[in-house]
């Protein structure tokens, strides 16, 4: 697939894929960030010393200043990371998005840090006849040896020895030594057992999934989607065989379904994944020439194969339909083959404040949330990608007032926009909240209000029977829990054992869904929406989404080699104008 030059956050955020995919450009980029570091400018006043071994990685948006600073061979420092002090590492060691790494920290070979993890190897004076910022600061350091996994939002203090083989469960807290093959996890850590005995052995001491308290997926899983990850990627080009039509040049959900738009975008998006490229049915200049064709230039909307163009809603967007989905669908994969649209969607730009604001309030959130967030997230989007493509996203104040709306407008209570009913209960306003944030907060990277008040409402509909009972679980409705919960942690540990708790038993659940060859099932759907229990192409876009989400949520999204970069992406969208 060609990859545009520009889109070096993918690098910063997944740089276990700068050493097979960057191109030229970026190879050069990343050379002259390590020489600032290597020179000091990048390393801060008075650095003593820098080493950078062999195809290593530094993220520029990584705030690197250390007084000494050693990276083995193939380590990398990824997004937003933290480090300072004197820091050094073995090889092949990763320090991911958001971690902190700072005072006096001594890495062996192979040890694996998961996002939003602090290892802290200093520490302040706490007598009472200074105030606290006078107090004089302390290092005892800390010491991790080989083949150590650390996962995501573990806290490791200072004067702490972490011995060779351990792993340490997700959130855990580290106050005190752990002795070579530990596995370890809590408030404050403790052993749960040794990594060499059974999983068994975890499970007969009351741990759920026997490695971490709250259920936190163990080493086990871990092994599981690792074999997973193989699997799929190795299985990927039959899937996409299975539902391509040589004589009409168009993808099918599945066989005997009609060839949709959607079916085309679905397999770019999973072509991307597994095979880091177009779909091999065409090159990737004509997947993205046929897509870009679809687009009617009189409303910037892309109608269904054979229908005719989409007749847009009083706010810009017609209220239902495949073409307000294609805004999103389309759009995303043509990002992923270098492309964009041919024109911005013009009837979004047109949109003033007041019509806005007025459709806003004419939305069914009582009874429909889903369908009125559903809504949200395609006329953002199209903003999105107007603002692309260099052109007004809306009309002026417009963009604005959606985000005042929708702040003025959460329920404090639950977090959400809509009311739970009697028939699904409070389905429609989660599912409404994933839509809706999806397209406004998440891509435009701006925090979520009420996000504790979030997690409790989507933890309380997690518990429904109508909807997560064995057999009953499909794509949408784990999807619509597990992204407000990703998202919503991202800014609070509210229950944060008890939403890792739910991903962990949904991850074990979700990889065994997966048909060899044939990918994912949407899942059972009472109203009958969605394709049903037949593997095929959005089921398993959407069940790949899922699974790196629960994975990331238990700290093991690392152990798959794919990330979300379309509809599903983690980071928020590139402002930056596409290439066409």
């Amino acid at each position: 697939m060609n990859q545009p030059e520009t889109d070096d956050g993918l690098f910063d955020h997944c740089p276990w894929l700068y050493a097979r995919q960057a191109t030229a450009g970026q190879r050069a980029a990343q050379e002259q960030r390590q020489k600032r570091l290597l020179g000091g400018t990048g390393a801060g006043p008075g650095a003593a010393y820098v080493r950078l071994g062999e195809g290593c990685f530094v993220a520029e948006t990584a705030a690197v200043y250390p007084e000494r600073l050693s990276l083995g061979d193939r380590s990398y420092i990824a997004a937003h990371a933290y480090v300072t002090g004197e820091i050094r590492t073995g090889d092949d060691c990763t320090i991911n998005p958001f971690t902190v790494v700072r005072g006096t920290v001594t890495l062996g070979n192979g040890v694996r840090i998961g996002a939003h993890s602090s290892l802290l190897g200093f520490n302040h004076g706490s007598s009472p006849d200074l105030p606290v910022h006078q107090q004089a600061v302390t290092s005892a350091g800390i010491t991790v040896g080989d083949d150590v996994w650390i996962g995501s939002h573990v806290v490791v203090v200072d004067g702490v020895t972490i011995g060779d083989h351990c792993v340490i469960g997700a959130g855990a807290v580290v106050t005190k030594d752990l002795p070579a093959w530990t596995v370890a996890a809590g408030n404050p850590a403790r052993r749960i057992r040794d990594r060499r005995e059974p999983r068994e052995a975890g499970r007969r001491a009351g741990v759920p999934g026997g490695v971490a308290s709250g259920g936190v997926a163990s080493g086990g899983v871990a092994s599981e989607l690792s074999v997973f990850d193989r699997d799929v990627r190795a299985q990927a080009a039959d899937l996409l065989d299975r539902c391509w039509q040589p004589d009409t040049g168009r993808y099918v959900d599945r066989p005997g379904a009609e060839p949709t738009v959607r079916a085309h975008c679905d397999a770019v998006e999973i072509a991307a994944l597994l095979l880091g490229q177009a779909p091999p049915h065409l090159p990737a200049a004509e997947h993205a020439a046929r897509l870009r064709a679809l687009q009617d230039p009189g409303t910037g909307l892309v109608p269904e194969f054979g229908t005719a163009p989409p007749v847009p809603g009083p706010a810009g967007l017609p209220e239902d339909g495949a073409s307000a989905y294609h805004v999103l669908c389309v759009g995303y994969a043509l990002d992923l083959l270098g492309s964009s649209f041919a024109h911005p969607v013009h009837s979004v730009r047109t949109t003033t404040a007041d019509r806005l604001v007025g459709h806003l309030a004419e939305l069914p959130w009582h009874d429909r949330a889903w369908h009125a967030g559903a809504w949200v997230d395609s006329w953002a989007t199209a903003a999105h990608w107007n603002r692309r493509l260099g052109t007004e996203a809306a009309a002026p104040g417009a963009l604005e007032a959606l985000f005042g709306w929708l702040h003025t407008h959460a329920d404090p209570w639950t977090g959400m926009w809509g009311s739970p009913t009697p028939e699904s209960g409070r389905l429609q306003m989660v599912n409404g909240y994933y839509r809706l944030t999806r397209g406004s907060f998440a891509q435009f990277g701006l925090p979520v209000p009420y996000a504790e008040r979030v997690i409790d409402t989507v933890l309380d509909h997690a518990r429904d029977p109508r909807h997560f009972a064995p057999g009953r679980e499909n794509a949408c409705n784990v999807l619509d829990v597990i992204h407000p919960l990703w998202l919503c942690a991202r800014q609070t540990n509210h229950r944060s054992e008890e939403a890792r708790s739910w991903a962990s038993a949904q991850l074990t659940g979700a990889l065994r869904r997966w048909h060899p060859g044939r990918g994912f099932a949407f899942g059972p759907a009472p109203d009958g929406s969605g394709p049903g229990r037949d593997p095929g192409l959005q089921g398993t876009e959407m069940w790949l989404a899922i699974v790196w989400l629960l994975a990331d949520l238990v700290g093991l999204a690392d152990v798959l080699g794919y990330r979300p970069r379309g509809i599903h992406r983690p980071e928020p969208a590139p402002a930056a104008a596409g290439t066409a």
